[in-house]
C-alpha cells in the first residue's frame, strides 16, 4: 500500500513515518531527503538544486517529479511507499496520481497529523535543543506552519473528495499516535 502523510513542521511526521516504515515494511520517500541526497552526491542535478535552495527559492515541481519517478518506478518499492512532504500542492497531487498509475499503483491512505501552532512551537524548541537544526527557529517554524496550513488545504480537500483522508490527533503522545495510525492502516489492509 502507498500512504501520504501530512502535518506541519514539528507535527512528528518523520517520527511517525519511521514507525510505519518499520511496522508495515514500507519505504519512506521524503522529498527533502531526495533533494539532500542529490546535493550530497554532488550530481549535476544536486548542484542545480543547491543553488536554487541557497537562493531561498523552491525547487520546481518538474525536478521533484523526476526524482519521485525514479523512486516510484523501482519495483522494490512498488506499493510500499510512504510519501512524507509530498505532494505539497494540487499539481503535485495530480502528478503523483498519474505517476503511480503509470507504474500500476495508487494512493491507499492519506494521514493528516493535526496539531496546533502552540504545540509545534513547543516541539520545535525541544528539537532545537536536541538536534540544533538550522531550520528550527521559532520564527521560521511559525512561518512554515502558516505556509503549510495555506498550501496544504487544497491538497487535503482533494484527498478528502477521494475518501482517502484520515485525520490523526497529532497532539497525543508518540505511542498513542502510533496506535491510531496502525488502526487506520490495518482497517485498510483488511
Amino acid at each position: 500500500m502507498n500512504i501520504v502523510i501530512f502535518g506541519p513542521p514539528g507535527a512528528g511526521k518523520g517520527t511517525q513515518s519511521k514507525f510505519i516504515v518499520k511496522k508495515f515494511n514500507l519505504y519512506q520517500l521524503s522529498t527533502g531527503e531526495l533533494l539532500r541526497n542529490e546535493i550530497k552526491n554532488k550530481t549535476q542535478l544536486g548542484l542545480k538544486i543547491s543553488s536554487i535552495m541557497n537562493s531561498g527559492e523552491l525547487v520546481s515541481d518538474l525536478i521533484v517529479s523526476n526524482l519521485i519517478e525514479k523512486f516510484v518506478s523501482n519495483k522494490s518499492y512498488k506499493n510500499k511507499i510512504i510519501f512524507d512532504g509530498y505532494p505539497r500542492n494540487i499539481i503535485q497531487a495530480k502528478n503523483l496520481d498519474t505517476l503511480l498509475s503509470k507504474y500500476d499503483q495508487k494512493i491507499d491512505l492519506v494521514l493528516k497529523l493535526s496539531v496546533s501552532l502552540e504545540t509545534v512551537k513547543k516541539r520545535i524548541a525541544e528539537r532545537q535543543a536536541l538536534e540544533k537544526r538550522e531550520d528550527d527557529s521559532e520564527e521560521v517554524a511559525v512561518k512554515r506552519y502558516k505556509n503549510y496550513e495555506i498550501s496544504s488545504e487544497p491538497v487535503l480537500t482533494y484527498y478528502k473528495k477521494l475518501n482517502l483522508l484520515k485525520l490523526v490527533n497529532g497532539e497525543a503522545g508518540i505511542s498513542d499516535i502510533n496506535l491510531e495510525i496502525s488502526g487506520l492502516i490495518d482497517s485498510i489492509k483488511g
